[in-house]
């Protein structure tokens, strides 16, 4: 079965977080959305890792990276009206929509997922 990633959850394996064994349980079903992989380039360059690393470890992560078409960057804004409310940003809209488009599960370590998961009609599994 696919499973999608969210850019907390690469995080969280990245990073040797909390919650990182179920992502790393998960990762030969894993796809990510091209778009959560920027996000976690941004979340690590932000913390002053040099672009060569940043490279390396993408290369490293030897996931499926989907890069949305015209369909997805639809769905992903159509999205907005449900998650706003959850505080949820333009990179988890498409992930959301790779998910629904996929009809995969998600796994993420940010909880107000969960409060518009039914509605996005996604299912979302937390990894902490």
């Amino acid at each position: 079965m696919r499973i999608i990633l969210d850019a907390s959850a690469l995080i969280a394996v990245l990073l040797g977080e909390k919650g990182a064994e179920a992502v790393e349980a998960a990762l030969d079903a894993a796809l990510v959305s091209t778009v959560n992989v920027a996000e976690v380039v941004s979340a690590l360059a932000r913390d002053g890792n040099p672009e060569e690393d940043l490279r390396t470890i993408v290369a490293g992560l030897k996931l499926a990276a989907i890069p949305p078409d015209e369909a997805a960057s639809v769905d992903a804004g159509l999205l907005r009206r449900i998650t706003d409310a959850a505080g949820l940003s333009l990179g988890d809209r498409f992930c959301l929509a790779l998910a629904r488009r996929l009809k995969a599960p998600v796994l993420t370590a940010d909880r107000a997922w969960t409060r518009i998961s039914e509605e996005a009609g996604v299912e979302v599994r937390m990894i902490r």
